[in-house]
């Protein structure tokens, strides 16, 4: 599986180039100072996000296959998506085109308008950022790399929801041994811990932060997220590594509203998990793009040597 995954199409979706520019960076510096090859999809279209599901969600599974059917014509079997919404998205795609003959028929007369090759289920496998390190590289090829140990470094991982809900169209997941867990996630947690993390036990790894309602329902979201600061910090975390653009962005946006408008303020510091092992590996913070995090977390990262 190791040498499957060293070079895979790149499906960066849009948070990634806009909030999220930071993840970008981080992942493709991560992946370089890895040796792993990603090559970006050429003319890659929005997955479908959360907005177009609410119009037609027939309609957001073709957006999405037409990315894996573009990956195909380059000549992959494998797309790597770091963003959650993403990731998700492509899975969903591949399961109600396996299974739902409708999605099939708009997918393929959608697909012929746009002069393109119909996606068929079964010819690209979505993976996420987490799944691309850990069984490309894993733990001992991590740990092998590590240059500044992130020990002493008390993180809580989270997860988010879209990762591993719903289970069904995660078929990979829950296959004991070696597999994600959909329960209990883990990768994230297994692959900091290789570069020196301590990692807390954070109950609401997999809790929602309320990012599909940071428009029509902010106070809701600011609560949730502040549930998951407040709990962080319980636990003794000094940090929530992140592996999603949209619950990155909340969980900073809404640390600063919980104190501007409930008068509730946190200190735990919020950094995607890849500008962690990119320090950790070397990789200087603005290489991994640290500076582009709305909140500043150089004080803990110059404190732990990582700077």
């Amino acid at each position: 599986m190791a040498g499957k995954y060293r070079k895979v199409a790149y499906y960066p979706g849009c948070a990634l180039e806009g909030t999220g520019h930071a993840y970008n960076r981080s992942t493709k510096a991560v992946g370089k100072k890895l040796g792993l090859d990603l090559v970006e999809i050429k003319d890659w279209n929005c997955c479908g996000a959360m907005e177009v599901k609410n119009i037609d969600p027939k309609i957001q599974t073709y957006l999405s296959a037409r990315n894996l059917s573009i990956a195909e014509k380059m000549g992959f079997d494998t797309v790597m998506a770091p963003c959650n919404g993403c990731y998700h998205n492509l899975k969903k795609a591949e399961y109600d085109l396996a299974k739902d003959e409708g999605s099939r028929d708009v997918n393929t007369r959608l697909s012929e308008k746009a002069g393109h090759k119909t996606y068929e289920p079964g010819k690209v496998e979505t993976i996420h950022a987490l799944d691309w390190i850990k069984h490309s590289i894993g733990e001992e090829g991590l740990a092998e790399r590590v240059k500044n140990s992130l020990k002493g470094l008390k993180v809580a991982n989270y997860y988010g929801c879209m990762y591993t809900r719903p289970r069904h169209i995660f078929p990979e997941k829950d296959k004991g041994e070696g597999s994600e867990s959909t329960s209990k996630p883990h990768f994230m947690d297994d692959l900091l811990a290789a570069a020196g993390a301590e990692n807390v036990d954070y109950p609401l790894k997999t809790a929602c932060c309320g990012g599909a309602h940071a428009l029509s329902d902010c106070d809701t979201s600011t609560k949730l997220v502040l549930n998951l600061l407040t709990t962080a910090e319980a636990c003794g975390a000094d940090v929530i590594a992140t592996e999603c653009p949209t619950c990155h962005t909340g969980l900073e946006m809404h640390q600063v509203r919980a104190e501007k408008v409930l008068g509730r303020k946190t200190s735990v510091k919020i950094l995607y998990f890849t500008q962690l092992l990119g320090m950790a590996m070397g990789l200087s913070p603005k290489t991994v793009g640290v500076h582009e995090n709305f909140s500043d977390s150089m004080p803990l990262i110059k404190e732990k040597g990582l700077a």
